[in-house]
This record gives structure tokens, sequence and C-alpha cells, in this order.
């Protein structure tokens, strides 16, 4: 997993059919998905359930690109290793989830993972800073988590913010909740480089997956008519 600015197009699988994930998730990258999103959630810290590392796990062999994880549970310690053990290349937690989101991080580390740090739409800027040093990925919700389908809430200050905070250093910026081609510019210009797009993305035909992601991506580089 290398390092580059270049807008980068994370379908969530939460939005996926999930009767059919692994033909989803081949399908999305067929379609030219640079990462796959893998919505954790545990009826806890957010108001719904989702999966956890078995499925991950299970899921593992069918992505190509880059298993990128968002954790919204709490507490997140304990399970690090079991997402390691599943094959995730990023982890991202919430920097709400607990009291030591220093630990937290370098415990994502020291797993053999990128660690990510999301913030909720509530959460200003300023709780990133102390922790960019151990970030390899900083997460700005667009809506409160728990469940897909919302509607985009703007946070492009807070973007533009973070991407003033993390400078040249190797950090990307991931935005998460309500993309799709009217709202990709707003992130993008703001500092973004990963947009996660759910209902965006997935839904229907698979075979209209291509042209899904080329909308976003265009939408974000300014080029979408």
């Amino acid at each position: 997993m290398t390092f580059d600015r270049a807008v980068k197009i994370a379908p969530s699988i939460l939005a996926a059919d999930f009767a059919q994930l692994g033909a989803e998730i081949r399908a999305a990258e067929g379609a030219g998905a640079d990462w796959m999103h893998l919505d954790v959630m545990d009826g806890h810290f957010v108001p719904n359930l989702s999966f956890g590392p078995a499925v991950c796990a299970a899921l593992r062999p069918h992505i190509r690109t880059v298993m990128d994880v968002h954790l919204m549970i709490a507490p997140v310690d304990p399970l690090i290793t079991a997402f390691a053990d599943a094959g995730a290349d990023v982890l991202t937690a919430h920097v709400e989830a607990g009291p030591h989101p220093h630990r937290t991080l370098q415990a994502i580390r020291g797993a053999g993972m990128r660690a990510g740090l999301a913030l909720n739409p509530g959460t200003p800027a300023a709780a990133a800073e102390p922790l960019l040093e151990l970030c390899d990925l900083v997460l700005v919700m667009t809506v409160n988590p728990g469940f897909g389908g919302q509607s985009f809430l703007d946070q492009t200050a807070k973007i533009a913010a973070l991407r003033g905070m993390i400078g040249d250093r190797p950090i990307h910026l991931e935005v998460d909740g309500g993309i799709g081609p009217e709202t990709a510019p707003k992130a993008a210009q703001a500092g973004a480089d990963v947009l996660v797009a759910g209902s965006a993305v997935f839904g229907g035909d698979p075979d209209d997956y291509a042209a899904r992601i080329g909308a976003i991506r265009a939408a974000a580089e300014g080029t979408w008519t």
C-alpha cells in the first residue's frame, strides 16, 4: 500500500447486497474502486449492528485493493488483533470511542496495520491535532454514524482545517457520508483524497457500478458534466 494524494473512491459494502458480498466486492473493484470500505458497528457506540472480524476475514480473499475497516465500536482495543488477523490494511477508530486514543493508534500500528482516526460531525478538527503523528489516515464523518443512506452534512471547513494541519505528512484524508457526484467536489476541493460512497455506488445493476464510480471520481476531479 503506497501513499499518494490522487482521489480514491472507496465503496462502502454497507450499501451492498449482503447475500452477495463477495460478488459485490469483485464487481466494484472491477468497476474501478480503489479501496473497499467495511463499516463495523456494535449497536452501542452507534445505534446499529453490522458485522465483525469473522465477516471481514471471509471477505479478505475477495478484496484485491485496500481493505479499509472503519470501527464504529467501543471499546476498540480488545478487538485490534482480531481485525489484524482478518487482514485489514487500514483500521480506523473514533476519537470519541475511548479515553486513550494514543494507545489505540499505537496498538493498531503495532499490529501491522495503518492507523486511522475518525471524527464525528460534532467533533472539532482540533481533536485530531495532537494525534496526527500516530495517524496514517484521518476520517471526517459527514453524517452521524450508524446508518447508510443519510444526507451529507457540510463539513468542508473541518476538512480544510485538517488538510492544513496534515501539511506534507503522508496522511490520507477520508470523507464518509452522503458522498455522490453532487457532494464529492465539496470534499475534494476542501482537501479530501479518499471518498467513501455507499448507496451512490451499490444497488441495482452491477453493470452500472463503473459509471457510478466514474461519475464520483470525475466530479471530485472537476471533470464531471
